[in-house]
């Protein structure tokens, strides 16, 4: 009796381990099958790699200057009787600016000129009466003498008027002003500032070996702070005979155009000088490129090749993409595209979009990349 139960729990056993590896053994075949179904594509976007002119350029710094820039200031003092502006007012040459009070130098200038007066009256009368020798020719030469200072004195008057009355030198903008009617002014008082904002210049420097490069007339671009999405196109229009000891560099000015008056002297500029010679270069978006400390690379679309060297084509006959990690050399970039020196050829696919799910050799599917111009973008290749 012993002896048959024993033998019920062996079978019940057996029969146990014999179900639990029948599962395993299932479940491990279903793994099996799992990974040998084929991944789907890794869906990705790409571009085309093109030989394009590339302008070199010499970046730089530099500080806005207005064409012609000053600060309205007195040469005599005197008490402002009138102010002829508004601050930020745009003003023409000769235009009043400030009328000092001048009724002192009027009426020495009608002194001046009653003088004058007298002594033009005494001088005609000499000049008759040294004729007929009734007067000395030193006398006459007193009554000349008198006669040139009187006149000295008048036009000293009338200088010294002209300068109670203060016009703009040239058209401009006038900034805000510093007095009001009733202030003495001592001379050198600045009134405001008075620039010429139509055209700017922009002083900057380049290093002595970049000289050979430059040229009056040559292309330069402009960009500040204030508005970094606009790039304000200018010319070179002096250079400095003269290296600066200290630096080494080279003092250079660029003229442009300011006609909507956005840009202000005093602004700090980001410079690109347009250098000559554009020479073919290739250039790729730069969202395709990944920087690491190891290297630049970046995938390039290439076609799976078989044992034998065939390409292989998946169900529908067409070839199978895959992507081919390529280390490559770098360059400048510029407006979202990237110089690239060596590593890929002109024409080749590169994967500009969803790179970051991507390993050496994995298997891709275009699509569209509408964050890129049409021009750079291609349709997936087919034989």
């Amino acid at each position: 009796m012993l002896r048959r139960r024993m033998l019920i729990m062996l079978g019940v056993v057996l029969l146990i381990i014999l179900m639990l590896g029948g599962y395993k053994a299932f479940s491990i075949y279903k793994m099996v099958q799992t990974f040998a179904v084929p991944k789907p594509p890794i869906s990705v976007a790409v571009a085309t790699a093109t030989e394009r002119p590339w302008q070199a350029r010499l970046p730089t710094v530099g500080t806005l200057k207005a064409l012609q820039g000053v600060n309205l200031s007195l040469e005599i003092a005197g008490t402002v009787k009138d102010v002829q502006f508004e601050s930020g007012q745009k003003v023409t040459a000769g235009q009043p600016i400030v009328q000092l009070d001048s009724a002192v130098e009027s009426a020495l200038l009608e002194t001046a000129q009653a003088d004058l007066g007298l002594a033009q009256l005494d001088y005609g009368r000499g000049s008759q009466l040294v004729g007929s020798q009734a007067i000395s020719k030193g006398e006459f030469d007193r009554l000349t003498a008198q006669l040139a200072k009187n006149k000295a004195t008048v036009n000293q008057l009338k200088a010294a008027l002209a300068k109670k009355h203060i016009v703009a030198p040239f058209s401009g903008t006038i900034g805000i002003r510093q007095v009001d009617v009733g202030d003495f002014l001592p001379s050198g008082t600045v009134i405001a500032t008075l620039q010429d904002l139509s055209s700017l210049y922009v002083d900057f420097y380049v290093p002595e070996q970049a000289v050979p490069k430059i040229a009056l007339g040559q292309g330069v671009h402009v960009s500040v702070s204030a508005y970094p999405s606009l790039d304000f196109p200018g010319t070179i229009s002096a250079i400095n005979p003269k290296v600066e000891n200290s630096t080494r560099n080279v003092l250079v000015r660029a003229t442009l155009a300011n006609p909507d008056g956005k840009l202000l002297p005093g602004m700090f500029a980001d410079l690109q000088v347009l250098l000559p010679n554009p020479q073919p270069k290739i250039v790729v978006p730069e969202s395709a490129i990944t920087y690491t400390l190891y290297g630049n690379s970046l995938y390039v679309v290439a076609e799976k090749k078989a044992a034998d060297g065939s390409v292989e084509k998946d169900d529908k006959g067409q070839p199978i993409l895959v992507a081919e990690r390529r280390f490559i050399e770098t360059g400048e970039r510029r407006e979202g595209l990237v110089l690239i020196t060596k590593g890929l050829q002109n024409g080749e696919q590169v994967v500009s979009g969803g790179q970051i799910k991507l390993d050496n050799g994995a298997h891709i599917a275009i699509s569209a990349d509408k964050t890129l111009p049409a021009e750079q973008t291609s349709p997936p290749r087919t034989n």
